[in-house]
């Protein structure tokens, strides 16, 4: 009998969720996505310094012997997520999300210009942007400003996805992916609730990216949807089906070493026998559903920090670096 990895490849792409480029070699997924903690987590790891060291000499070299440490920090900071990412297009046969900055995540504008200094990056070290998907925080500003990039041929992942309305928004907007937290929303239901755990069918975070994939294709809808953040087995193969999943080594390994049948749960024939209402998104509408879902709101705001903090530790690390190798 087939590992349930192999298995849940025959319906849905695997999406390796780490920057762990030895990981994500072990698993021979399509694509491959990071967030600012992932890539923090592996600038720290022995065996990817070097990839750290050559982006910091790369921003010495551009700035020149005169420019302060702070300045090619900066510079070193806004090229060590393109650096990771090209590595992993050397193993992935398919795209790469690389995230915008998440202290970005409410103005529009500069997130539009931090997308395509990302892809520009990418294609001066000759990749093209079809192997690139650019990784948003799901604001009404981060899904406005994808809007934007979309319209100009460059695809974007919204992240950071908790509530339907954000899903509706993304997909009316005509973007390429998204990214439903499906670990994230079973957290936040579990210390609501004060239960300690949830069957792999009732969870909420199961739920809510079902009722996502369902909307879309009922709809005909073309933005896939990615499952992302598992806490668990169960939650995975309960979304055997869905257009992607993007899943931890950890929980990888747990599916390659699992044998079993895999059933498929999440299926066009399905979505279409349900009794689903269209709703239109609007600014208004969504700031009024955000509002009255209190999981998406606090999982939201709660993201956006972490994800702040992290790039604050990789600055801080890149900093520390520098000084060691201009000692």
């Amino acid at each position: 009998m087939a590992n349930l990895l192999d298995q849940l490849k025959e319906m849905t792409v695997v999406v390796a969720d780490t920057g762990d480029l030895e990981a994500i070699g072990k698993f021979t997924p399509r694509d491959a996505t990071t967030n600012p903690s992932l890539i923090t987590m592996a600038a720290q790891m022995p065996q990817y310094q070097a990839i750290v060291d050559d982006t910091l000499t790369g921003a010495r070299a551009t700035l020149g012997a005169a420019a302060t440490a702070a300045d090619v920090v900066t510079l070193a900071f806004d090229r060590l997520a393109v650096s990771f990412g090209l590595e992993i297009l050397k193993i992935v046969s398919g795209r790469v999300s690389t995230e915008v900055d998440a202290r970005l995540s409410f103005d529009t504008d500069a997130t539009i210009a931090k997308g395509r200094e990302l892809i520009a990056q990418y294609e001066a070290a000759g990749v093209s942007k079809e192997r690139i998907l650019i990784k948003i925080a799901a604001t009404w500003e981060g899904i406005k400003a994808a809007e934007v990039l979309e319209k100009e041929g460059i695809s974007c992942n919204l992240t950071l996805l908790f509530g339907l309305h954000q899903a509706i928004a993304c997909a009316e907007g005509g973007i390429t992916l998204i990214s439903p937290f499906v670990g994230r929303i079973l957290d936040w239901y579990k210390k609501d609730t004060g239960r300690d755990s949830y069957e792999a069918a009732e969870d909420p975070g199961v739920v809510s990216v079902a009722a996502v994939y369902n909307y879309y294709k009922k709809f005909g809808y073309s933005t896939e949807v990615m499952g992302a953040s598992f806490r668990n087995l169960g939650e995975i193969t309960e979304l055997a089906g869905v257009d992607l999943l993007t899943i931890s080594p950890a929980l990888l390994t747990e599916l390659q070493t699992t044998e079993g049948e895999l059933p498929r749960k999440l299926t066009q024939a399905a979505a279409d026998a349900a009794d689903i209402e269209k709703i239109s998104v609007d600014k208004a509408t969504f700031e009024k559903m955000h509002a009255e879902n209190q999981m998406a709101t606090d999982k939201l705001a709660e993201g956006i920090d972490g994800f702040s903090k992290a790039l604050v530790t990789l600055e801080e690390l890149l900093a520390d670096r520098l000084a060691s190798l201009e000692a």
